[in-house]
């Protein structure tokens, strides 16, 4: 098996954690969230979501959350904003975003489902936010990058054209998203190596829900494959609010429990990522998802 030295992990969840939770959580509360995780030591943190309110609205503090994170935390940790369209991304490079995820489905029904639009309109969207971008990063995130909850499986030919498409338009960074938590191994692996054997000079970033508990598997071979950067979030909390049957991300503590005791290196304090787990139970009021942080409250 291959085993890396190093793997980046990206918290998200001040933005993919906190968008399910129908109770408002008040903005201070969510920047201290923000300002624990920073003290755990991670360098990239999607620390919110540039939508409409109507839609998100868990998400109107946005431009707040974003502005006081920065400037609190300027050259500690990069901040990620999530942007469904240029309206939305030129708000968050105006918040100051370090980086930009914009969201296309691989599925054409799930894109119109998410943003009201077809993938080219998006994909045309993605070009005129790469044009204003300046130094902030553009990820291009492809969601339903497996399976689909409206049109089943996806196949890795459907991913590659929506990858293809976001460089073209001027993405930098690209990320595939299980956005239902139902892949498998078998579909980890039948995807991953296509699209790193055309792009092997791009750091892939995996999304990965854990809805049918597969997500540590799909870990396990995307790192065997040779990928080393992953998003998940503290807690094990987070879902797609337009994906029926989207459960939350792998939780943070669990990967980095089992990425320390493989021997793999992150740069984070484990320890202090449980004390988060146990400060965002203590302000959110919400059941732990994660293995880890369930075991942390058993030992309390």
């Amino acid at each position: 098996m291959k085993i890396p030295e190093n793997v980046e992990i990206i918290e998200v969840c001040p933005r993919d954690g906190f968008q399910n939770i129908k109770t408002l959580i008040p903005t201070e509360t969510k920047i201290a969230i923000i300002d624990k995780l920073v003290d755990c030591g991670f360098t990239w943190i999607e620390a919110t979501s540039f939508v409409h309110p109507k839609a998100i609205p868990q998400m109107a503090d946005a431009t707040e959350v974003l502005k006081t994170v920065k400037e609190k935390h300027a050259g500690k940790a990069g901040f990620v904003a999530l942007a469904p369209n240029l309206f939305g991304a030129q708000r968050a490079i105006e918040a100051g975003a370090d980086a930009i995820t914009f969201v296309i489905s691989a599925s054409e029904k799930h894109n119109l489902e998410n943003t009201r639009q077809t993938i080219a309109q998006s994909v045309a969207a993605l070009t005129e936010v790469c044009k204003i971008k300046g130094s902030c990063i553009v990820r291009l995130a492809v969601a339903t990058a497996f399976d689909c909850p409206f049109a089943g499986r996806v196949a890795p030919e459907q991913v590659l054209g929506v990858v293809e498409a976001g460089l073209k338009a001027g993405a930098d960074e690209v990320v595939l998203a299980d956005t239902i938590g139902t892949a498998t191994p078998l579909q980890m692996e039948a995807l991953l190596r296509p699209m790193l054997t055309k792009y092997p000079q791009l750091s892939f970033i995996l999304h990965i829900h854990d809805t049918q508990g597969m997500g540590l598997a799909n870990i396990i071979t995307a790192l065997n494959l040779g990928v080393t950067r992953f998003e998940t979030a503290a807690f094990g909390l987070g879902g797609c609010p337009f994906a029926p049957g989207a459960a939350g991300n792998i939780a943070t503590e669990d990967l980095v429990n089992m990425i320390h005791k493989m021997g793999i290196a992150t740069g984070l304090d484990y320890e202090k990522i449980i004390e988060v787990t146990r400060y965002i139970e203590s302000k959110l009021g919400v059941p732990a998802v994660g293995h880890m942080a369930r075991f942390a409250s058993c030992q309390a």
